[in-house]
């Protein structure tokens, strides 16, 4: 591969959408879905639905029968998917039709072993000419991650990394040195699911991640559920990110067509949290 630039990529479409969100004065909804979630094209149509709700930007998750962060919601939607067989080329066609059909940003989440046996240039590559704007990576350390983020910058794709409330400032000093897109905030320590109150430990990691002086918007994810969480969030975040809420709304419908409509009725009324119009 060469080393002149790919225009395959969509980081600069994602960074523009979060800064248009901004300069509207509000935070950008950020949904999350699993690919092959109740099937690929299910979970494409409930992605398009979450875009058509009023979300920004759209994480597609890559099932794993693994996912040591995740709670039990999206545990169950993954093993769905796994069990229906989805493949990284189901995840790359997810990202294409939903990017094609919206023009929005959409991004991979994924865990790192997926990707270092596939292969970093090939993934890249796919992701790329699917129109991907890049991926989430939740346990890649950022002082492994230079072999990824020559590839991803060579195709236009935003590597963004996750930190929490443990992340001592000094390496949250190293992440926003080295990212791109945003940085995903995890509210809380533990794994992703829906909770009563996000709580002042996200706030707290929003100053302290910002007081590295980085320019990268701060979005903060686990645990929002609804309008009113998600209008707190948007009072001191640049992002609210929404996984297992809409994970939940598809488990719980009596049906695909259902579980879609559902996706897009939750998606508006976090559309008017982040607006803070509740």
């Amino acid at each position: 591969m060469s080393g002149t630039a790919s225009t395959g990529g969509n980081g600069r479409l994602l960074s523009d959408t979060l800064a248009a969100a901004k300069a509207e004065g509000r935070s950008a909804l950020i949904a999350y879905l699993p690919a092959g979630f109740p099937t690929v094209d299910g979970g494409i149509e409930a992605i398009k639905a979450a875009f058509d709700g009023g979300a920004d930007v759209v994480e597609v998750g890559l099932p794993h029968s693994d996912p040591v962060l995740d709670g039990p919601v999206i545990q169950t939607a993954d093993d769905i998917a796994l069990r229906g067989g989805v493949r990284i080329a189901d995840v790359m066609r997810t990202v294409r039709e939903a990017h094609e059909a919206t023009g929005k940003p959409v991004l991979v989440m994924t865990y790192w072993n997926p990707i270092d046996r596939y292969g970093v240039e090939r993934f890249t590559a796919e992701l790329a000419e699917a129109g991907g704007a890049g991926a989430i990576l939740p346990d890649l350390p950022v002082q492994e991650s230079a072999l990824w983020r020559e590839h991803a910058a060579k195709h236009d794709l935003a590597t963004v990394f996750v930190v929490a409330p443990s992340s001592k400032d000094e390496r949250l000093a190293q992440i926003t040195a080295v990212g791109s897109g945003f940085v995903y905030a995890a509210s809380l320590m533990g794994v992703t699911g829906t909770r009563a109150s996000v709580g002042a430990q996200a706030e707290d990691l929003v100053r302290r991640t910002r007081a590295t002086g980085t320019g990268l918007p701060v979005c903060v994810g686990l645990g929002v559920s609804n309008a009113e969480q998600a209008a707190e969030v948007a009072g001191f975040a640049d992002g609210v990110i929404v996984g297992s809420a809409f994970v939940k709304r598809m488990l719980d419908a009596p049906d695909e067509a259902a579980g879609i409509e559902a996706v897009r009725a939750l998606a508006g009324d976090l559309a008017k949290g982040v607006r803070r119009q509740v």
